[in-house]
Parts: C-alpha cells; sequence; structure tokens
C-alpha cells in the first residue's frame, strides 16, 4: 500500500510522534493506521523508559487555588525548550488542577489522580514523554489547605512559584506577600522560626569580628552592640523583618499588622533547586556523531 503524505499526516497528529517515525511505522504495518498508531505507541512507551535517567532540570511550577486551598506543583523537562511548549504548559496547568481536585499529598499519589481526558496524571506524563521527546518527571508538590485566605503568585517565566497562608487580612495583601517571598526568598516566616543553632554561629562570627577595643567596653554595652547586629541578620533572614517590596517603607511584619493579619506561613518553589545540571558539550557531541 503507497504510504501517503495525508496518511503520515493523519497518524502524526493522532500520536504526536515525529514524521519519520510515523511513516516507518505506516510502512511496517502496510499502511494500516490502527496498527501504527499501536506501534508507536509501544516503542514510544519503550523511549520513555530510556528516557527516564536523564536530568530534568528545566520545567514549570503550576498552581491551582479554589478559596482557602491551594497547590503547587514543579514539572521538570531536560530543556528550556520544551518548558516553554505550548503542550507542555497545558499538561503542568492539568497536573495542578488534577492535584487540587484529588486532594493528593504528594507526588506518588498525584500520578494516579485522574485528569477530565479520563487518563490518569501518570499515564498522560507518558504520553507526554512521547510527544515532546524527553524526559517529564513530576517532582514536587505542596499545598495549603484551610479556610484562610491565600496568596498565590507565579513569575512570569514560570520559574518560581509561591503559596501564602494568611490568617486575616484580605486577598489584595495575601497576593501582595506571595509576591515579596517570590522576589526576596525569605528563608524564614518570623523571628521565632530561626534556629537557635543559626543565632549562636551568628553571634559568635559578630564577635570574632569585633576589634579589641570594642570587646574591652562593659558587657552590657558589648551585649546590646551584639544584639544590634544579630537583630538586623534575623530582619534580613525572616519575611516578617524584611522590608515589604510593594511598600519600602513599611516592614512585612508593619504592612500585615496594619491590615489586622497573621502571616501562617508560606510555600516556595523554584526550578530546579538542588538538581545538579549537566553542561552538554555541543561541539564534542557533533564531533562524535560525525565518527560514527
Amino acid at each position: 500500500m503507497e504510504i501517503t503524505a495525508s496518511l503520515v499526516k493523519e497518524l502524526r497528529e493522532r500520536t504526536g510522534a515525529g514524521m519519520m517515525e510515523c511513516k516507518k511505522a505506516l510502512s511496517e504495518t502496510n499502511g494500516d493506521i490502527d496498527a501504527a498508531a499501536e506501534a508507536l505507541r509501544k516503542s514510544g512507551a519503550a523511549k520513555a523508559d530510556k528516557k527516564a535517567d536523564r536530568v530534568t532540570a528545566e520545567g514549570r511550577i503550576g498552581v491551582a487555588v479554589d478559596g482557602g486551598k491551594a497547590v503547587l506543583v514543579e514539572v521538570n523537562s531536560e530543556t528550556d525548550f520544551v518548558a516553554n511548549d505550548v503542550n507542555f504548559k497545558a499538561f503542568v496547568d492539568s497536573v495542578a488542577l488534577a492535584a487540587l481536585a484529588s486532594g493528593a499529598a504528594d507526588v506518588e499519589a498525584l500520578k494516579s489522580a485522574k485528569l477530565p481526558t479520563g487518563e490518569t496524571v501518570e499515564e498522560t506524563r507518558a504520553t507526554a514523554i512521547q510527544k515532546l521527546g524527553e524526559n517529564i518527571q513530576i517532582r514536587r508538590l505542596v499545598k495549603v489547605d484551610g479556610n484562610n485566605t491565600v496568596g498565590a503568585y507565579v513569575h512570569s517565566n514560570g520559574k518560581i512559584g509561591v503559596l501564602v497562608d494568611l490568617a486575616g487580612g484580605n486577598a489584595e495583601l495575601a497576593n501582595g506577600l506571595a509576591m515579596h517571598v517570590a522576589a526576596m526568598n525569605p528563608p524564614h516566616n518570623k523571628a521565632a522560626d530561626v534556629p537557635a543553632e543559626f543565632v549562636a554561629k551568628e553571634k559568635e562570627i559578630e564577635l570574632a569580628k569585633m576589634t579589641d577595643k570594642d570587646k574591652a567596653k562593659p558587657a552590657e554595652i558589648l551585649e546590646k552592640i551584639i544584639s544590634g547586629k544579630i537583630n538586623k541578620i534575623i530582619s534580613e533572614v525572616t519575611l516578617y523583618g524584611q522590608a515589604y517590596v510593594l511598600d519600602s517603607d513599611k516592614t512585612v511584619e508593619q504592612a500585615v499588622k496594619a491590615a489586622g493579619g497573621d502571616v501562617v506561613g508560606f510555600q516556595r518553589l523554584m526550578v530546579g533547586e538542588g538538581i545538579e545540571k549537566v553542561v552538554e558539550d555541543y561541539a564534542a557531541e557533533v564531533a562524535k556523531a560525525m565518527q560514527v
């Protein structure tokens, strides 16, 4: 049977596989498009398995919010090119919605959540790997699940996402705080959340930096100097202590209290943090391919 361009096009649209793969599958099945589609699905699953060990340090953050409930998911790809593909973006959005609707507690539970298509998240991920040609992994899921006001923000490049759990206050403040956390990345919420070991180490460092003249001052004066330095450090590493990015005349704590609120906590995800990226030497790769 003649393998026409229209037949190849139809199979490509149906499976998302590459043009040459579609032509080959049709040739091997004598133009039987159903058999060719099945063959591509089988080969696609095999390719997905082979791609599973590839490093996925790019990707996007997806967000879904419903009242006092919200989720962030980090979905990774191998390259930024795929991370910006419309199909990948749609997959990330669907995963976030599935995470919220299913109430999944972690990524493992999320894999079996159903999408509107009837497929599970894991089945759709395998299809996306075949279609986009890269390893795709759902790496992390964080959530806010309560009756407070939720602030949610995902940066325009899709690389950073934040959820803020705000008791009292209002939605405008909550969303503003989420933007602040995205920009300033405070390690802690309030001074009480800063580990005692961190404070002790900073005191040790500040004392070591002082001159002999300062160290010779009365104990109470020395304590005030050290305390002032430590308070400044604590303000820098806490959300409440930082100057509010949307009103730099106030600290976040002042802005929150003025609105009658209290930040219960926040979650921040940045794509690829903690993953060791592989630096590709494309010149060497091309040279190696030319020798084959």
